[in-house]
């Protein structure tokens, strides 16, 4: 296949941030799904102390083309000043699955 999947993985505050976020790059053709997980929790060092929070995680399924303007909207809608933006390439996967990801993704 010609055009290159990305998983993207970036958390959220709340679920109401996250779903907010999902329908925008859903709606954008930004992403062509974005699974909205349930809470974990995370911890990590900020601003030289160790902190802990609940977030909500988002993975992303996009094409490699877009990945910019995903990037860009995931920093304009994201409350963190530094928001986790995590693109993995996707290797390998089922043609039809990855081909509907491309379509999705493509503007109109």
């Amino acid at each position: 296949m010609s055009e290159s999947a990305l998983l993207v993985i970036c958390n959220l505050p709340d679920e109401a941030a996250a779903r907010r976020l999902a329908g925008v790059l859903v709606e954008s053709r930004m992403a062509a799904c974005v699974n909205v997980l349930a809470p974990c929790s995370s911890v990590y060092r900020w601003q030289e102390e160790i902190a802990t929070a609940t977030e909500i995680p988002l993975l992303i399924k996009t094409s490699a083309r877009r990945y910019a303007a995903l990037e860009a909207a995931i920093r304009k809608h994201h409350p963190y000043e530094l928001p986790e933006i995590i693109a993995v390439p996707v290797t390998h996967g089922l043609p039809d699955y990855l081909a509907w990801v491309a379509s999705e993704t493509t503007p109109e």
